[in-house]
Order: C-alpha cells, then structure tokens, then sequence
C-alpha cells in the first residue's frame, strides 16, 4: 500500500468502586474467593498479568516477556488506581512504567489516558459534575503518570456536545467513541454534509468543532473487530486475531489508515483465560512487521492531523443501542435472563432529587466555609489523593477556605466535601447497568447515597424519608425486597457505619487483640484510642472494660464512649457502649464488675451491665467483615485442633482397616474417609512447611505420607495444596541475594518443585517467576550477580520453564 498503516489496541480497564464508603476499604467478597475480593482476583487474573505477559515455545518454556501496556493505548479507572496503589502496588508500578516507556518510542505521547473520575454517564450529569468529574480524573492522571494527558476516556462511551465542551476546555485533545456514534462527516473545507452511507470511515482521526468555538479530536473504533474479540473469542487463536487486524485496513483508501480496535480491558485475562498471552502474542507479531506501526492515539494525531470533521448523535454510548436509556429507563438492555429494569427509572429519579437537595446544602452551608464552594470541590481530590498526609487537608484548606476558619468549620468544610464526593459516587454507571436494583453494583450506589444522607443529618437536614419514598416506585425482581425501599431496610440501612459501631468492632476485637492502656489504633478510616481499658479472662471466656476515644480521618468527626464487652466463648459476645455515663461513676462500675467476674456468676455481671451499664446491646454481627472472619478463625481454630487430635487417633487406629477396606474396593465410610483424609491432609501441609523451612533434606516423608491413603483412594486437597506450594516457593526464591547461601536456597525451592510433582499438583508459577527475575534484576542492578549465583539462577529459570536468556529482562 502507497500510504502508511498503523495498529492501536485500546483496553479500557476499569472496576467500579468496591470500597465500604464508611470505611475506605474493599471488604471481604466471597464470590470472589479464593481472593479476597474481586478487584484482587481480576488483578490477579489481568491487570499484574498484562504488564509480564508470557510468550512460550513449542514446549510451553517462556521465551520472553511483553509489557502488554508499554505496546497498546490504556486507560485505567481513576477509583481503581486509588485501590491498586495501596493493594498491587508492584502492578500499579507495571503500568506507570509502560507509559513511560512508550512516551520513548512514540515521539512522548504516552499509551495511557485519563477517565473521568467514577465512571459517571456525563451525558445524564449536571454541568458542575461535568466540569468536576473531568477535572477529578486528570488530576488522579497526573498523581499517577507524572503528566498531563491527552486523551479521556468517557464512561460507556457516552457522550453529548456538552460533555465535549468540557474535555475540548480542560485541554483535553482526543476521545475515543464507538463508530454508531458519530452522526455524519465530511472532509475539512466543505460546506455541505453529504449522505452517511456505509458507517463512518474509522481509520481516519476526525474534528468535532464545537459550540463555544472550541474543537476536538474524535476517533471512531472499528466496531466489528473490537465485538469479535470481546464476544466472539478471537482471543482464542492469535494468528487468526492478527489476521483480523489485517483485514481492517482497505487498499481503496486513499490515506494513511488507523487500524483500531477498543474493548474492555479484562477481556485480556479475566473475560478469556490468558488473553494477556493471547495479546502479548498479538503485539510481538505486529511490533516485527515492518509492513505496519503500531501506534497510540496522540502519536497518530501528531503524524496525520484530521482531514475530516464530524457530528456526533448526542446522548449516544457503545454498550446501549438506545443511546443512554439503559443508565435511566427499562429500555430492554440488559446483562442477561429475563428480568425487568423498571427500576432504572424511578432509582435515576430517586438519586437526581437527592442530589438536587445535596447541592443545595453543599452550596449554602458551604459558603460558610470556602469563598467558592465548587471550585473547592473541584480542588477536593488533591486531599482525596493525599488521604494519609495530614498536611494535604490544611493546605487545601488555607488555600481555598475562608482565612478565618476554626476547627468547627473546618470539619464542616470536610464533612461537606465528602457529602458531595460520595453524590457524585453514587451516579456511578455501574449502579443501572445490570438487571437487579439489590445487585452487588447498584447496592454499592446507594451505600453512597445514605453516606451522604448521613453526613447531612450532621446539618440538621434529614433526606432519608423522601428518598427512600422514590424508591418504593423502583421494583424489584426479588419478592423478599419488592422495591428499592426493601433493598433499602433490608440491606442498605444495616450496612450504615457510625461512631458507635466503630466502638463496638473495636471493643469486642481488644478481645482477641489487647492493646495497651494508651494505644491507638486505625481501624479503616478512623483512629482508636484506648483511654483506660482493663480485661480478664476466665475459662474460655472474657470480660474487657474502659473508655474509648474515636476520631474519623476523613472528617474529624469525634466521641468518646465507656464500653463493657462480656466474652461467654466461642462466638457469644455481648457489648454495651454508654456515652452518657461520667468517667468517676464508670470507674466505680468498672471496679465492681471486675470483682463481680473475679468471684461471682455471669449472671452476676449481666445483672451488673443490665442495671446499670443501659445501651443498645452489640454481638460479632456488629464487627466490620473482614475482623469478623479473623475472630471466627481464632476460634475455630481450637475448635479443629481437638478435631485433627481426634481425626489422628482415629486414623492411625483405624489404617490397617482402611487399607484392607480398599484392597477389597468396598466403599470406605464417609466419616472414616473423612477423618483420615484431614489427618494426612494436615501432614502434608506441615512437611511442605518444614521442607520451606530447610527442615528436610529429602521427599521421603513426604511421599510416606502420600502412600498412606493410596490404597483407599485417597485423593489431597489438591487446590490448598498448589496455593501452599507456591507461595512456598515465592518466598523461598524472594530469599536469594548476596546475604544468603545460593545453594540452600535453590535446593529448597527445588525440593518444593519436586513435592508438586510427587503430588501431581500445579502450584501457580507466575509470582515465582517475576521473584526469580525481580531477584536477578536487584542484585544485577547493585553489584552485580557473581558467576556461581548466576548459575545458580539459570538452574532455577530451567525449572520454572523460564528461558535462563530472560535473567535481566526488562520491558
């Protein structure tokens, strides 16, 4: 072809927010498992995994690693980058790196692109909302890629004039829409607009001159190519994606051409296992055919200005046919089954005039605290980016609060940011893009909602009763909720965190974890003190007292409170808080009940707090989820250590038995089977650990171990095993330096290599890979890697089927 031809893959990786909006943290998510919650399972799964994607040989060793991100145009939800910052860190570094890198090889434009902030439907958004969400999501870009970005990614796509008025005036150059959006086109200089026959030409970058006299630049994907790899799996077979590529340019076109594609970018791992393989494949093809560049956006825009001008369809997305309905009517939509979205609706209306009534506050009380109410807004997520520096909040504030603000206002100005934050996080698409109002997202938007109602209350102003009025019109699919006001009563309002429910997670864990008298501790967003606390034990049970002080982070709301926590065992707790009762009155209760548990009765006690210590009673339900799973897990434990002593006595008593049982094939009983297979479960478990520790210098226990349910059948917990090895074998080789005998160490981890193969189990390679080069990288990088460790290093590259060439690999 006589004109140039260029590739761009676009992955747009996003996640909506996760976090409990009381505490600022992602909670424990059992569909998740065996993660701890989806955003680490998908991380897992793509995010870490695109910036070392495997390419193997005939015989699966692993050739060479790729940076998918250093290659392809990315844009990352700003909420997930706050997440992978403080929970894949080494990830997020992954991805910082890849811009940088490409900002090298593709004239400084850099592959990454900004988002507006949570993914907010910019179309169905105020005009303050607009403006912040845009200015929220270029900040975040800079805080983390160290530059200004050139293109913005909107949520779903969606877009109106208006929304590009607001990029085009941020400085933003280019957005990326799906090819149903643009209207009609014509070449730059024309004065009419021709007939739109046959879509809109997408190899080519377009100008969309705008109202204010402002313009931008507009790329449309091609959206045959983008659903085959999304929804028809072309990520299944690389040679056939790469050949689609191809077949996207057209030799008729008489121009340089932009072959590109844009998808979700967890199709490249979550979506399609090893789609981060399938791509980095994808990518070396193309980075070695001198026939094509691959490109990003920017440089394309800087190399083949627009020719051409477009119109788009206002209020138009990629993922609805309808425009924007699918974010506020039951408009036929929908993820999957037959259930109906008439809750879309009166859920859009509900949330608009509590937003309204929000504004409204924020925007009279707040000129009580800033000269500028929205441009302190705007300014807010310098300290939402800065959360654990305390001098963030007193610099935003002595810049933009009034001079002579006191230490109330001062917590009112934050109370009043976090309202509006948490208005704008309720709108976040995700919330309207299934098929139920009580699913996971759209519970997530009204978490957010009765945050803010909640921080309102705290201005005297209740917007509770009418909001859950308009959610009574939303029905539900379940009939145990009805209508958005069951999903409101039912899980929404239990959910709701305040002081004292931080006081009372925070008492019933001093059970399991005593703290000193004067300690402070973080539990999530707030700080604990412990003014005065005393425990005992007796049994299996416990009884703590004392004072506590809280002060939440984020808008220096504070308490105190005198609390009395009654341990009976096991999972039976019952805590009492007491705001009301002065420190002297509740030092002469705390000496009584201590003597009361010393030598008297429970009910002794429990008369004692009943009488004297009123307050709405707390148990274990009370706790925040993940120190819940912790307490029970404690006392499960001795709980299973009586079982494993039992499951062992029987085991060995009964193995003579279970043996002869299977050389006669007769079903072994449940309960024998059951006892004996924990019992051999455990010791293996314990002899990988001590062959981890150096313990032993050979399988040869292991393997008794092994042999001794052979004749029954026994079969090992085959998924716990693999987790176990191969974290083994991550910390093992995390342990090879210039300190450390090479030796040892490569023994170990080979020894743990030859335990999975004995037990015929797979433990995940992938961690031990990228320790192994991180390893090697470090110690080159410092003093270099003396011959006998380099050689120590190949041996192990062998055995982890890494090819020894990729030692120093770098993107």
């Amino acid at each position: 072809m006589r004109h140039p031809r260029y590739i761009c893959i676009h992955g747009h990786f996003y996640q909506p927010p996760r976090e409990n909006p009381w505490l600022g943290a992602v909670e424990i998510q059992d569909s998740a498992a065996p993660f701890h919650d989806w955003n680490e399972r998908i991380t897992h799964e793509c995010y870490a995994p695109n910036a070392r994607a495997r390419l193997l040989d005939g015989q699966g060793r692993i050739i060479n690693l790729v940076n998918n991100y250093a290659w392809m145009s990315f844009n990352f939800g700003p909420t997930l980058l706050h997440w992978m910052a403080e929970s894949a860190p080494a990830a997020l570094a992954g991805i910082v790196e890849a811009d940088r890198l490409s900002q090298e090889r593709r004239r400084g434009h850099g592959n990454a692109l900004a988002q507006v902030y949570n993914h907010m439907i910019l179309p169905l958004a105020s005009a303050r909302d607009k403006v912040t969400q845009v200015r929220w999501g270029m900040a975040d870009f800079r805080h983390r890629f160290g530059r200004e970005p050139e293109g913005m990614w909107l949520a779903e796509t969606a877009v109106d004039v208006k929304s590009l008025e607001v990029l085009a005036e941020a400085g933003i150059r280019f957005t990326i829409l799906a090819p149903r959006q643009a209207k009609r086109w014509r070449r730059l200089g024309e004065t009419d607009w021709p007939e739109s026959t046959g879509g809109v030409d997408p190899s080519r970058a377009y100008l969309a001159r705008l109202p204010s006299g402002r313009s931008i630049s507009l790329f449309f994907y091609d959206g045959i190519i983008s659903q085959q790899v999304a929804f028809e799996r072309l990520l299944d077979h690389g040679d056939r994606f790469v050949s689609r590529l191809y077949q996207g340019f057209d030799s008729q076109r008489e121009q340089a051409q932009l072959m590109h594609i844009a998808t979700d970018g967890e199709s490249y791992g979550h979506h399609h296992a090893h789609g981060d393989m399938a791509l980095a494949y994808v990518l070396d093809r193309l980075a070695r055919d001198p026939e094509v560049r691959l490109t990003n956006y920017g440089e394309f825009l800087e190399l083949h200005p627009p020719e051409w001008e477009v119109e788009i369809h206002d209020d138009s997305s990629w993922s609805c046919v309808h425009g924007v309905e699918r974010w506020r009517s039951d408009c036929g939509c929908k993820s999957r089954g037959e259930w109906h979205q008439q809750w879309r609706g009166p859920l859009r209306d509900s949330l608009n005039q509590l937003k309204d009534r929000l504004d409204h506050l924020f925007s009279t009380r707040g000129r009580e605290c800033f000269p500028n109410p929205w441009a302190a807004r705007d300014a807010y997520i310098d300290v939402v980016l800065d959360r654990e520096n305390p001098q963030a909040v007193e610099t935003f504030l002595a810049r933009y609060g009034h001079a002579d603000l006191d230490e109330a206002q001062a917590t009112s100005a934050l109370r009043l940011l976090e309202m509006q934050q948490d208005a704008m996080l309720m709108f976040t698409s995700c919330g309207w893009f299934f098929d139920e109002i009580s699913g996971l997202e759209t519970v997530q938007c009204l978490n957010y909602a009765a945050r803010a109602i909640g921080i309102a209350r705290q201005f005297h102003r209740d917007f509770e009763a009418p909001f859950v009025e308009g959610l009574a019109k939303a029905p539900s699919n379940i009939p145990r909720f009805r209508d958005g006001a069951g999903v409101w009563s039912q899980v929404v309002r239990p959910a709701d965190v305040d002081l004292e429910r931080v006081f009372a997670h925070h008492a019933i864990s001093l059970i399991f974890d005593p703290a000193d008298g004067a300690a402070t501790r973080r539990v999530y967003s707030y700080d604990v003190e412990n003014l005065d606390v005393e425990m005992r034990t007796r049994g299996t049970g416990h009884l703590a007292v004392g004072r506590l002080r809280a002060r939440s982070r984020r808008t220096r709301t504070e308490a105190e409170t005198s609390f009395v926590v009654v341990h009976f065992g096991g999972l039976d707790f019952h805590a009492v808080l007491n705001n009301g009762t002065h420190p002297e009155v509740f030092d002469l209760l705390k000496a009584r009940l201590l003597a009361a548990y010393r030598t008297g009765s429970l009910a002794d006690v429990m008369a004692l707090v009943r009488e004297e210590f009123p307050g709405r009673p707390h148990r274990l339900d009370d706790l925040f989820r993940d120190e819940q799973r912790r307490i029970i897990g404690i006392v499960l434990a001795d709980r299973f250590e009586d079982y494993q002593r039992a499951f062992e006595h029987l085991a060995n008593q009964d193995e003579e038995i279970l043996n002869r049982l299977g050389n006669l094939n007769y079903p072994v009983p449940r309960s024998l089977r059951a006892a004996a297979s924990t019992c051999i479960d455990r010791h293996l478990r314990d002899q990988v650990a001590r062959l981890e520790r150096g313990e032993e210098t050979n399988l040869d226990h292991l393997e008794q171990i092994h042999e001794r349910g052979r004749a029954w059948g026994y079969q090992p917990q085959r998924e716990v095993l693999e987790k176990i090895l191969g974290e083994a074998l991550e910390r093992t080789l995390g342990a090879l330096g210039p300190d450390s005998d090479p030796t040892a160490v490569a023994a170990r981890a080979g020894l743990l290599l030859d335990a999975s193969r004995l037990l015929d189990v797979r433990p995940p390679m992938w961690q031990a890979q990228n320790v192994l080069l991180n390893r090697f990288h470090e110690l080159s990088k410092a003093n270099g890697v003396e011959p006998r460790l380099a050689t120590t290093f190949a041996d192990l590259a062998g055995r982890l089927q890494l090819s020894p060439s990729l030692l120093g690999w770098r993107p």
